[in-house]
């Protein structure tokens, strides 16, 4: 356009008798207004026009990516492009004679539009996070900790632009400049640049999945896994406190991931009880017919005492003494017992190693161990089953004339 309809309100106001000064002035306030004004409502008609398209392609569309794009408000800083645009346009024909105030406020709308853009950006971003955690295959992957990462290139690069802006220096001298501040940018991004090597490596070797339950004891950490960031990781413990863990502590120290356990068939139950030594005997004839009264065991009493008394004749064993020829141990016919009680108990899972086994003798007796797995492997279900079993092997020992090791306590007598 010329320079004639550039000032044409200018110099309608020098006609009507203004100082060229005060007609400069208002010629700038007039335009200003009405450029601000014409901005304000092209903005709000771009972003109803944009809102009712926005609604409609949601309704008809099969996925739920464009509700998330309306949800974090991308339509609305969309909409603010082009009356921005309109305002820079304008700025020439409003700041006649103000040069320097010109360049000023262009530069501000330059500013302004870049800032506008990374917002753009970042609400995709947001919009794409929070279509993937919708989906099965991404919900428990650490994406948030990829798009920290697109967002921080983005507003290193934004800062660099603004920068670029506000000095008129061309942006690549300062990617060259980025040579020499190498150290200390590393310095100031090392927690972050840490973060994103944990996180790639995290998810590379499906190492921890948000859901996971993860016990991480430098840290205090027992519970849920809830969020996986570039720089953090939160665990919701059983308690419902909050443990948050730097990102690179998970591939720079050791913790315990539960996840194989609940995908597992079974919880495992690894606990002993110690047998007081002094209770543990050979059975006598009169023994192994008062233990033939247990049901469980009575088939293997009436099979193995068979077996042994056919040994112990063809042997001529003097069976005067017990210690002689084969015999039945109390604590041998308990842990059959055991492993058969076991083997009936209708929460423990046949499937996977089940045992009870008798360990090294310690100085407070023999620890008898149960090495099962549970079929139901939530926490307050294990303990039940788990308290269940060795209520009743706690109940079953005096049948079997077997005693737990207890500390013994002390007895003090008052004397005069």
């Amino acid at each position: 356009m010329n320079d004639d309809f550039h000032r044409l309100l200018y110099n309608y106001l020098v006609e009507s008798g203004l100082s060229e000064k005060a007609a400069a002035y208002l010629n700038l306030a007039i335009l200003l207004v009405i450029g601000l004004v014409l901005a304000y409502f092209l903005d709000l008609i771009i972003w109803k026009v944009l809102r009712s398209v926005s609604l409609k392609l949601a309704q008809k569309s099969k996925t739920n990516f464009d509700n998330f794009l309306v949800a974090n408000r991308v339509p609305r800083y969309i909409a603010h492009i082009i009356p921005l645009s309109m305002l820079v346009e304008l700025v020439p024909f409003g700041f006649i004679g103000f040069d320097y105030a010109e360049k000023i406020v262009l530069k501000f709308l330059n500013v302004l539009f870049v800032v506008l853009t990374l917002y753009v950006v970042k609400s995709v971003f947001r919009s794409l996070n929070d279509y993937l955690k919708t989906k099965t295959r991404f919900r428990d992957k650490p994406m948030g900790s990829y798009i920290q990462v697109f967002m921080i290139f983005a507003w290193v690069l934004g800062t660099f632009t603004i920068f670029a802006i506000i000095t008129e220096i061309q942006i690549w001298k300062f990617f060259t400049a980025l040579g020499a501040g190498s150290a200390v940018i590393l310095l100031i991004f090392k927690d972050s640049i840490l973060g994103l090597v944990a996180s790639i490596q995290v998810s590379i070797n499906d190492m921890v999945r948000i859901g996971d339950w993860i016990s991480f004891d430098k840290f205090g950490a027992d519970g849920d896994v809830v969020e996986i960031s570039l720089a953090t990781v939160k665990v919701q413990n059983f308690d419902n406190t909050i443990t948050t863990i730097p990102t690179y502590a998970l591939i720079s120290d050791s913790f315990k991931n539960w996840r194989g356990m609940q995908e597992s068939g079974g919880r495992r139950i690894k606990r002993a009880l110690i047998i007081s030594q002094k209770s543990i005997h050979f059975l006598s004839e009169a023994d192994i017919e008062e233990f033939q009264k247990i049901q469980l065991i009575q088939p293997y009493l009436n099979t193995r005492s068979e077996q042994i008394n056919t040994y112990n004749t063809a042997n001529n064993i003097d069976k005067e003494l017990a210690i002689n020829g084969r015999n039945l141990t109390n604590i041998g016919v308990f842990r059959k017992y055991v492993n058969d009680y076991l083997q009936s108990h209708s929460a423990v899972n046949k499937g996977m190693t089940l045992m009870v086994r008798q360990l090294a003798p310690t100085p407070q007796g023999i620890p008898l161990e149960v090495y099962a797995f549970s079929s139901d492997k939530r926490w307050e279900n294990y303990e039940y089953v788990m308290a269940d079993i060795f209520d009743h092997l706690l109940a079953a020992l005096p049948y079997f004339q077997l005693q737990v090791y207890e500390i013994p306590v002390p007895s003090f007598s008052n004397e005069n």
